[in-house]
């Protein structure tokens, strides 16, 4: 009979770990589209190429942004899209922009990241630009693509100065 219960038990951890493996490989999947659309985003970001950009977020009102600048927030595609072109417009030169450090979780329909998000670059004023910033996203899966449907964009703010820490560090 100890052998029966033994001989049950580990079927059914192979099997849980079967059904789990293939969960984990869908995630794994869902994790690594997520990843890619972070690396194809930053180089559309280098390039200043707002329509390759865009086609990260969802195309429609729904898009909801908050983001480090004013105002506090963008409700919709085409609002966000302007945001992007008028801060291309006060770019002098290169942008240099990389994700880091992103974590993704999903269940296959929904999806979220955070991610630390550093970009450089000569403002209007002839001054360098640089920040690190807090990026927080969740993702809808739309035929088969993960589409940005909200976004919350920040940097950390000193409480001892009241001044935002725009290379903040761990």
């Amino acid at each position: 009979m100890k052998r029966f219960v033994f001989c049950v038990v580990i079927g059914l951890c192979i099997t849980a770990g079967l059904c789990g493996g293939r969960q984990a490989s869908a995630q794994s999947k869902d994790e690594q589209q997520i990843k890619a659309n972070g690396d194809m985003f930053a180089s559309a970001v280098k390039a200043k190429d707002v329509d390759r950009i865009m086609k990260f977020y969802v195309p429609t009102p729904d898009l909801f942004v908050f983001d480090m600048g004013v105002p506090r927030q963008y409700q919709g595609w085409d609002d966000y899209k302007k945001e992007w072109q008028d801060l291309f417009a006060t770019i002098k030169g290169p942008v240099n922009f990389e994700v880091q450090d992103m974590q993704v979780q999903s269940d296959g329909k929904f999806a979220f990241s955070h991610s630390i998000q550093h970009g450089s670059w000569i403002g209007a004023n002839g001054n360098p630009v640089e920040i690190m910033a807090r990026v927080t996203d969740v993702y809808l899966k739309v035929e088969g693509k993960w589409l940005i449907t909200q976004e919350h964009v920040s940097v950390p703010i000193n409480m001892a100065t009241g001044k935002a820490d725009m290379l903040s560090q761990p």
